[in-house]
């Protein structure tokens, strides 16, 4: 058998070495996907916190009891209907009645004492002027025995005057004289007396006042001309007046004017002011915007899961009565704005090549091997802290590059469409959606560069690679289809 030359054969394993090195290469290439570009554009970039607020009306009145008592009836709103939910009132009319006769026994009972305590009053006047006859009278007598006692005395016990006669006259002067000063305090206790009566008069006085206010309040009326947000009773039921008064009725005075209160974490509040524009939008009313202002920030902050909020104002014209209460409503305060300024996609930001997919000498700034940090991430949210919220730190204004952050934006390698080389860009602010962009050098221009934001993935390839239950029974292809 003649033997194969020996260059033939080294000629034959170059040859299945150069194939398989082709074919490894072009496996390679083949594999990797196609990537979808966008153009850097410019446009305006509004940088924005979004928070979360309810609508409350701009004056609420909570009507309440202070009596207790059973719900007899209601009032009647402008239209004659009985009112409820949404009735529109004036001032002063009636909303509701209590049950009074308790409050109306206890008048008449406040009437009796007062009768009772003027009587008294009669009596004692009554009294004193007795006790002041007798004091007179006393004094009368005091009198005359004074005198005699001074001629008794002048005579002294003598053959003119007896012994027994000189003792009586002392004695009966003496008796005079207590006299006068028992009647004198019989006057003193009958003045006590009219003042116990009349401190009694008063008091009965006060009694009917009282039961006459509580009468009064057994008549709910309107303080205020509004509409009715909330009805918390119904005929028949008891309120229960305790330390509190029970609310019956919740009446906003205008609708026409409208707040929303938010809750602004302790990061963002810095970036709000009073004055501030704002604009909402409430899932009642899909794809419409309303405008506002911050009228106030509240300064007792609350903590929950040690998160510091404080609750923001906001006032907004409602005439036409679209926005009802304690809707929830989607706040975006405006922190910065930005026109006709160069703009990205944040997915352009946020895209990360693989590292089959760099161009022939390029480098990931951001791979394991250059230990670098990846910031591309805060610098798509445009120097705040979330893209979604906005914030206002880290803002890059215009001009000025030592305030905004670095990026990386990926673009095709010309020579290899599907590998891509990194560009460096500084970055500005961003809506959450997209972010403005700034080039390095003023020689280097970015706008219509094409910048990759994703990768286009083959359908068939997705669907090829889904798995399959092996435990599902295997049905024989149908004559004439495809096999799976």
């Amino acid at each position: 058998m003649k033997r194969t030359p020996r260059y033939l054969l080294i000629v034959l394993g170059i040859a299945v070495v150069a194939l398989v090195t082709w074919r490894v290469f072009r496996k390679k290439n083949v594999a990797l996907p196609d990537l979808q570009t966008v153009a850097v554009t410019r446009g305006d970039v509004f940088a924005s916190i979004t928070a979360t607020g309810t609508l409350q009306p701009e004056e609420v009145v909570d009507i309440g009891a202070q009596v207790t008592g059973q719900i007899l009836s209601f009032g009647n709103d402008t239209d004659g209907n009985i009112v409820d939910y949404s009735s529109q009132v004036e001032a002063g009319a009636l909303l509701a009645k209590i049950d009074d006769s308790l409050y109306a026994i206890n008048k008449k009972q406040a009437e009796a004492q007062l009768q009772q305590a003027q009587s008294s009053v009669l009596t004692a006047d009554a009294g004193l002027l007795q006790n002041k006859a007798k004091l007179a009278q006393a004094r009368a007598q005091l009198n005359q025995a004074q005198k005699d006692w001074e001629r008794a005395e002048k005579l002294g016990p003598s053959n003119s005057l007896s012994r027994s006669a000189f003792d009586t006259y002392q004695s009966a002067h003496e008796a005079a004289k207590a006299n006068v000063s028992a009647a004198a305090a019989a006057c003193e206790v009958a003045i006590a007396q009219i003042a116990t009566s009349k401190a009694s008069v008063m008091q009965a006085q006060a009694a009917i006042q009282l039961a006459d206010r509580n009468l009064g309040y057994c008549t709910i009326s309107s303080p205020v001309k509004g509409i009715v947000i909330d009805r918390r009773v119904d005929v028949g039921q008891t309120v229960v007046s305790n330390m509190s008064a029970s609310s019956l009725f919740l009446l906003a005075k205008d609708l026409k004017k409208m707040e929303v209160w938010v809750a602004v974490n302790e990061a963002d509040i810095g970036s709000i002011h009073k004055g501030q524009s704002i604009t909402f939008t409430v899932d009642t009313f899909p794809g419409q915007t309303f405008q506002g202002t911050v009228n106030k920030i509240r300064l007792n902050a609350t903590m929950s899961q040690n998160v510091v909020t404080y609750t923001a104002e906001i006032v907004t014209d409602n005439t036409d009565g679209k926005l009802l209460p304690y809707l929830t409503a989607n706040v975006k305060f405006e922190v910065d704005h930005k026109e006709d300024v160069l703009t990205v996609p944040n997915a352009a930001l946020r895209w990360r090549p693989s590292d089959n997919q760099l161009a022939p000498g390029a480098e990931n700034p951001f791979s394991s091997k250059s230990g670098k940090k990846d910031t591309s991430m805060d610098a798509s949210k445009g120097g705040f802290r979330d893209g979604s919220r906005g914030g206002s730190r880290g803002e890059a204004k215009s001009g000025d590059k030592k305030k905004s952050r670095s990026g990386i934006l990926w673009v095709r390698d010309s020579k290899q469409p599907n590998r891509v080389q990194p560009l460096k860009v500084h970055t500005g602010i961003s809506d959450g959606v997209v972010t403005e962009v700034m080039p390095l050098s003023e020689d280097v221009v970015l706008e219509g560069v094409e910048v990759i934001v994703a990768e286009q993935r083959d359908p068939d390839a997705a669907q090829s690679t889904a798995t399959t239950n092996p435990f599902a029974p295997k049905f024989p292809p149908r004559r004439g289809g495809p096999r799976p």
